[in-house]
């Protein structure tokens, strides 16, 4: 009987830790009723009880009991602005794979107690730890996915299977491009062939060069905005999310989607804690909310982008389980993922896109030329080039050589007073 009672005390004594750390883990949740969680997020990218749908904040509060301020943003760089200028402190941040390595190295990011998290369990060894956050202190994955080109079956008559249609004077005035540099330079990269990080300064500008050639068509550059133009089938042709595109289609079933052959970008978009960020504790609970399988159902069905949580996933009453386009075979296209910029290339990428935005172009387009054409070919009369034409072309050489060497002077120019 002694030795019974005694294995019974030692029972209860190995479990008094865990008993009294459970109450502590009680009170200290508590402590946080009443108080208010500042998150910033992408547009459209969190369930909000639209149509029936689970609304995540308002169910976050109500089992907590910690208010929501919720704000959205349109791009990693206007985000990363807005906090640089410090206008306003968040808790919570949902940034891209690359913005995140950025605010990482320039300290803008708490670690994360994941003892807090304990619905990281459901996110599986792929995701963890990727190059943006090599050691898995900074962030927990929110969504994946890739971005492709998004088109008007009834304004485009073949499925295009290349990125060069946004350069298709057919389309002129019905094309709608990113109203970003980085996405926009990646299409521009990816049909130069090109490494979307690399680090030479005249690949950039080669790059910037097409996109030059590209507003012969005069694209309209949207972020948001594209939702409501492509549904009403206000443009032929856009490159967006395939996330975006599952929702488009919803309400306008003749909008189809491809991956180019030139190859796409793959990115993670995953939620961190600011530094500084004055709730903390319910930034981290906020987190593992995100990814309690149900609430991680909800916001996937709802945002429509690819769920990193293998209980979404896997579940097979997931409303997207198994898609293709959204879990598309390993390998089946090409694929690069962000990486962030060295301070050099950022501040040559943010006056090349510049000079891209304010480019007026002179109405007869070398693409042909610029992409390595004929310049001995035929005209659509089949005639052969004649030496006025070659003449012209030269004169167009001559002009685009200046321009990029008046890029290159304004960047060195601009590098110089940076030092000074």
């Amino acid at each position: 009987m002694k030795k019974l009672f005694s294995v019974f005390l030692s029972a209860i004594i190995s479990f008094v830790p865990f008993i009294f750390a459970f109450a502590k883990e009680s009170d200290d949740i508590d402590s946080l009723k009443g108080t208010k969680l500042y998150v910033y997020n992408w547009g459209e990218y969190i369930s909000d009880g639209e149509d029936d749908s689970l609304d995540v904040n308002k169910a976050f509060t109500e089992k907590y009991g910690i208010e929501v301020i919720y704000n959205t943003f349109d791009n990693n760089e206007s985000m990363y602005s807005k906090l640089k200028s410090g206008g306003i402190s968040y808790d919570v941040v949902i940034p891209s794979d690359y913005m995140i390595e950025r605010m990482i190295k320039e300290n803008m990011l708490e670690k994360i107690n994941f003892n807090n998290i304990p619905n990281f369990k459901y996110i599986p060894e792929k995701y963890r730890k990727l190059a943006y956050d090599p050691t898995g202190e900074y962030s927990v994955p929110y969504t994946v996915s890739f971005v492709g080109l998004i088109y008007n079956t009834k304004l485009v008559d073949e499925a295009p299977d290349s990125w060069l249609a946004l350069w298709d004077e057919e389309y002129t005035n019905n094309i709608l491009m990113f109203n970003n540099p980085r996405d926009a330079f990646a299409i521009a990269q990816s049909i130069l062939g090109m490494d979307y990080n690399n680090e030479s300064a005249p690949a950039w500008i080669t790059a910037a060069a097409l996109l030059k050639e590209q507003k012969i068509v005069n694209p309209v550059y949207v972020n948001d905005e594209v939702f409501l133009k492509m549904e009403a089938g206000e443009a032929a042709l856009a490159p967006y999310f395939v996330g975006d595109f599952l929702s488009m289609q919803e309400n306008n079933p003749d909008l189809d989607f491809v991956y180019p052959k030139e190859g796409v970008n793959y990115f993670v978009d995953a939620a961190c804690i600011l530094k500084g960020a004055k709730n903390k504790r319910a930034a981290e609970l906020y987190i593992n909310f995100l990814n309690e399988p149900e609430v991680a159902k909800a916001n996937a069905e709802y945002i429509c982008y690819g769920s990193p949580n293998e209980a979404v996933y896997n579940d097979p009453d997931y409303e997207y389980y198994q898609d293709e386009l959204l879990y598309p075979e390993e390998g089946a296209f090409k694929t690069q993922i962000y990486t962030n910029l060295s301070p050099e290339i950022l501040a040559l990428q943010s006056t090349l896109w510049d000079d891209v935005k304010n480019y007026i172009p002179s109405g007869d387009s070398n693409l042909s030329l610029f992409l390595g054409g004929d310049s001995s070919g035929t005209t659509d009369e089949g005639e052969k080039m004649t030496s006025e034409t070659r003449k012209y072309g030269l004169y167009i050489g001559i002009f685009v050589l200046l321009c990029l060497a008046y890029i290159i002077f304004r960047f060195a120019r601009k590098q110089y007073r940076e030092k000074v």
